[in-house]
């Protein structure tokens, strides 16, 4: 992408009412517009880091056996009527009434829906296990939205729903998500730490939230600190196996949400050097919550015995724009952001510092096609800005690898290859600055 060609509206201040950093720095790197109270346009490049987000859920539910459909954002209230929660919700719902007088809701959550999609469709318990999710835009009417993207109104959000014939498969899917949940947050360069959680308005007796450390956290977390060490399953994880092993091997070290803390047993079950009281970040959430559902909408199969069985169900949540926000909170210094390559707007970028010399345009050009026939995902600044002006934009945006082309350098033979993390200059030959970025994406 050349940057002549692509919108960008960056900002030189910091507008006064963002009050945290992810916040600042998405409006003035011209990630968002804020068009009111928790509700945002996602600019062109705010929307290249959030498909990169979907992508990586959306590869990661895959291997973990979930099928993704499209629900509608307008659901009906009859729905939630026959589960209970209409009345139940509270003013975070935006209720709403059709031409027709017929009360509508836009959907905070999707557990009745989903639920009226299965009982419509699946019939036999020889159907299951079944885990169907979307990614789609939710809205809860926050009383008091605030910190930018992680607390609006309108968000995206990723929830999946599972189906089982009993509690003993809806703990296996259960776990199944759990597992799948670490790998996808380690896949975005970032460390999610699944911590016991309050079940809240979604029901349940089995729930975990999925915690980024850091110093900007909404609230206080606690846990022991080998949880943090502990690598994700990994690639080559068997989704299919007994799974409780690998659960019960993560969840047997204390890690608690504030809600959930138990001063007493943290100080029991956790030797002091690893006790670690830390502010967090949640950026996923997943429930067991049995047949709280299926009940009540009469949500059932015909069993191996022959009899009508209540499906047993759970629920995942990732909140996919949330994401964006807690990983700039996580991964930034006083220049701007610092992406991890796999959710970065751009991998790399090359810079031209004198636009309207032949030579340093013509190494530019060489290096930015060489990039692009490697399948790098780059911006090719060729504006003609101020050198200073185009190297602060490049590290407000946090583009991971630079490609800096000034006739000073080219003279010698040199280009400048930058290293957003770390902040490591190195001057090398042009076709070796290439190599060197597609090595450091591609390994």
């Amino acid at each position: 992408m050349r940057l002549t060609r692509f919108f960008l509206p960056v900002l030189k201040e910091s507008p006064a009412d963002a009050h945290i950093v992810s916040h600042r720095l998405m409006l003035r790197a011209g990630m968002v517009k804020q068009n009111g109270a928790g509700i945002y346009t996602w600019l062109p490049l705010g929307l290249r880091v959030l498909k990169k987000i979907e992508q990586i859920v959306r590869e990661e539910q895959a291997r973990a056996g979930a099928i993704e459909l499209l629900m509608p954002t307008i659901q009906s209230a009859d729905l939630w009527r026959e589960s209970g929660r209409y009345d139940a919700y509270g003013k975070e719902m935006l209720r709403i009434s059709d031409r027709h007088d017929r009360d509508m809701l836009y959907g905070p959550t999707n557990e009745e829906m989903v639920t009226d999609v299965f009982r419509t469709y699946v019939k036999s318990y020889k159907q299951l296990p079944l885990n169907l999710y979307h990614i789609q835009w939710k809205f809860r009417d926050e009383v008091r939205p605030r910190f930018g993207v992680m607390r609006g109104r309108e968000f995206l959000m990723k929830d999946g729903y599972s189906f089982d014939i009993d509690a003993d498969a809806a703990r296996q899917s259960y776990y199944r998500m759990f597992c799948a949940y670490l790998n996808t947050f380690s896949r975005m360069g970032i460390k999610a730490v699944p911590m016991r959680a309050d079940t809240g308005p979604i029901g349940g007796d089995l729930s975990h939230e999925f915690i980024i450390l850091a110093a900007t956290g909404e609230s206080a977390v606690y846990c022991d600190s080998d949880l943090v060490d502990m690598p994700p399953p990994g690639s080559d994880f068997d989704f299919w196996a007994d799974l409780e092993p690998e659960f019960n091997r993560r969840t047997a070290l204390y890690a608690a949400t504030e809600e959930m803390h138990d001063a007493e047993r943290f100080e029991r079950d956790t030797p002091e050097a690893r006790r670690l009281s830390a502010r967090g970040i949640e950026v996923g959430h997943i429930f067991y919550f049995g047949d709280k559902y299926s009940r009540p909408m009469n949500a059932s199969v015909t069993g191996p015995d022959g009899r009508e069985a209540f499906v047993e169900m759970g629920s995942y949540g990732i909140g996919v724009s949330r994401l964006l926000g807690a990983i700039i909170e996580a991964n930034h210094d006083d220049k701007g952001v610092i992406w991890p390559t796999s959710v970065a707007p751009f991998e790399a970028a090359v810079v031209n510092l004198r636009h309207d010399d032949a030579d340093v345009s013509a190494a530019c050009e060489a290096a930015y096609q060489g990039l692009l026939r490697a399948g790098v995902d780059v911006l090719y600044d060729d504006t003609a800005e101020r050198p200073g002006a185009k190297l602060s934009t490049m590290e407000l945006i946090g583009v991971p690898y630079l490609i800096v082309i000034g006739p000073k350098g080219l003279k010698q033979g040199t280009v400048e290859f930058k290293t957003r993390s770390g902040g490591v200059t190195v001057e090398l030959a042009p076709e070796v600055a290439i190599e060197r970025t597609i090595e450091a994406l591609r390994g």
